[in-house]
């Protein structure tokens, strides 16, 4: 696609390497340089079933999942400058920690978790980011492997 990432238009981010979108939403929207990351739950792409194990098994996968969704975007998890972690049991606070850790370089983005009573396929974690890209493409300078595809914010599709 060939839109201008500063003229205000949207383009939605989508990638076979992440979960697919389990309602009317996409894996990621970019605005201009920034790309707002939908939440994404510990599915295997593939066959879209929760992944086994404990809680730093699912983070693990989110975190994969994230990553997938950023390379589509143009970018990478160090891309990142805001997350918002969703735990149904905030005892797992220093679980997901370490797990972040395992893929995130310092500095580190802005975070906040949230404790929640529930969430879809009955994950344990859920976590949305936002990213800045620095240029058209990321740091790398070069798009992800995912489609993206453009709309205007005043155009329907």
């Amino acid at each position: 696609m060939s839109q201008d990432p500063e003229s205000g238009n949207s383009r939605s981010v989508s990638t076979n390497e992440a979960p697919a979108a389990i309602g009317p939403y996409s894996q990621a929207v970019i605005v201009g340089n920034m790309v707002f990351v939908s939440g994404q739950i510990p599915l295997d792409p593939q066959t879209m079933t929760l992944v086994p194990g404990d809680v730093g098994d699912q983070a693990r996968q989110v975190f994969r999942n994230l990553a997938a969704v950023a390379r589509a975007a143009g970018g990478t998890l160090n891309d990142m400058v805001k997350l918002t972690l969703y735990l149904k049991n905030l005892a797992d606070f220093q679980t997901v920690n370490g797990v972040m850790e395992e893929f995130f370089d310092p500095p580190f983005p802005a975070r906040a978790a949230v404790g929640v009573a529930d969430l879809p396929r009955e994950a344990e974690v859920e976590v949305e980011g936002i990213m800045h890209l620095l240029q058209k493409g990321s740091r790398d300078g070069g798009p992800g492997g995912g489609a993206v595809k453009g709309s205007s914010n005043s155009e329907a599709e």
